[in-house]
């Protein structure tokens, strides 16, 4: 959430970094109904003032012997006109707060201007484009000719793009996430997590998936939990409401998790296989981190994503999302693209973001600074990786000519298997 006082002072700033996302963006309503709701706090305050003052002269005319009807039907008015005040003041809170939560991060003076993702630039590549001496099949054909996705049988226990995996596919599905859980908490220094796999609408709200985001959300008929699109909403909010100490930061933690995403705006895209799916599993990255070290700790959270690819040996490239593309609750983010031959072309696998304090201050989770003052924290989270993204990157860059998928030296202790 944005914070008001910075919206007050510098309007024009604010509105200009916005309209880098949408033109059609702009802080002027809020700007409006701030300065209406200041106005009423001051009538409110100057009333409660005069009725304190009345109050006393009643004690003194009453102590004095005096009559005190009239003055009492005053003091009674002013209590009705302070509840009216009151009320007008908690209707435009709310109005103003839930303005603020629809209202998208301002992006990172460095994230590049663009319109769309054909404007997003390349930064590095790793790796290239895999080459083949005969034609290549598409994952979700070699995954039902060897038998390790079912994906029919996935639409018939649940509904489209739900899948089944099977056999050695179930396998190497389960060595991909313990293969990235290990990696990142023995050599990357994060701390495992399993948080529950639902989350109250305050959990959702605070990572910024609610309320903008409701339609993309797989809510529970009747109660307050939805199931969670991605570990970064649990994981972030463990701290929610709690006041930590600098000397506690930076806090890395990393989780699987299945997610859980209706994919409400995404109707007709990649509609086969396993790219984008309702329920898939995922690795977490997620940091709390000081104002001073968050865009160092961003480069190295991504860093640690583009070390799952490179120990996998599959080619990949990073881009910086342009003010257009990047997510709503982000000011900048770096995506990693993995080669997918099927496409002749790099798929997302990984977001890399920096919220700054956005998620902080709806969440309301801070730091004492070690001069005592509170402050929020800055938050990041990664993908580290999207695991059917990895699967489907594997099977199609590792397919062989004779027909099998040669399985990455860093997954076989794992899967127990070299080939499928």
């Amino acid at each position: 959430m944005l914070d008001i006082r910075v919206i007050r002072e510098n309007p024009e700033k604010v509105n200009e970094l916005l309209k880098r996302r949408n033109p059609e963006l702009s802080i002027d309503e809020i700007l409006e109904i701030d300065v209406e709701r200041r106005k009423i706090q001051t009538q409110a305050d100057e009333l409660r003032a005069k009725r304190k003052n009345e109050s006393q002269k009643i004690g003194m005319m009453k102590k004095n012997g005096e009559n005190t009807d009239s003055i009492q039907e005053e003091v009674r008015k002013l209590g009705d006109d302070i509840k009216v005040l009151e009320e007008k003041q908690v209707e435009l809170d709310n109005k103003q707060r839930d303005l603020l939560l629809r209202t998208p991060n301002t992006p990172d003076e460095t994230t590049p201007i663009g319109q769309s993702e054909d404007d997003n630039p390349t930064i590095s590549t790793w790796g290239e484009p895999t080459k083949f001496g005969f034609t290549p099949k598409a994952h979700w054909d070699l995954c039902e000719e060897k038998n390790i996705v079912d994906f029919e049988r996935g639409v018939k226990l649940s509904q489209s793009r739900f899948t089944l995996y099977r056999g050695k596919g179930a396998r190497l599905e389960r060595a991909i996430i313990q293969f990235f859980l290990d990696l990142h908490t023995e050599e990357h220094g994060y701390e495992e997590i399993l948080p529950p796999f639902m989350a109250n609408a305050a959990t959702m709200t605070g990572t910024g998936q609610l309320p903008k985001f409701a339609e993309d959300m797989y809510k529970c008929v009747d109660e307050d939990l939805y199931l969670i699109p991605t570990a970064e909403v649990p994981v972030t909010n463990i701290y929610a409401g709690e006041i930590l100490s600098e000397d506690d930061l930076p806090k890395y933690m990393t989780a699987y998790t299945p997610c859980f995403r209706r994919e409400a705006g995404s109707a007709g895209k990649d509609t086969r296989g396993l790219i984008r799916v309702h329920q898939f599993n995922k690795v977490e990255m997620v940091k709390l981190t000081t104002p001073e070290t968050s865009v160092e700790e961003h480069e190295k959270l991504t860093k640690n994503a583009e070390k799952c690819l490179e120990l996998l040996g599959l080619p990949y490239r990073r881009v910086a999302l342009c003010t257009a593309d990047i997510g709503f609750s982000a000011n900048k983010c770096f995506d990693i693209e993995v080669w997918m031959p099927s496409y002749d072309s790099y798929k997302e696998i990984s977001s890399c973001s920096n919220f700054g304090d956005y998620q902080a201050r709806r969440a309301n989770i801070r730091y004492r600074d070690k001069d005592g003052k509170v402050r929020f924290v800055h938050t990041l989270n990664g993908s580290g990786l999207a695991v059917g993204r990895t699967f489907a990157a594997i099977v199609e860059n590792f397919q062989q000519e004779d027909g099998t998928i040669i399985i990455p030296e860093v997954l076989r202790k794992y899967t127990g298997f070299d080939k499928i």
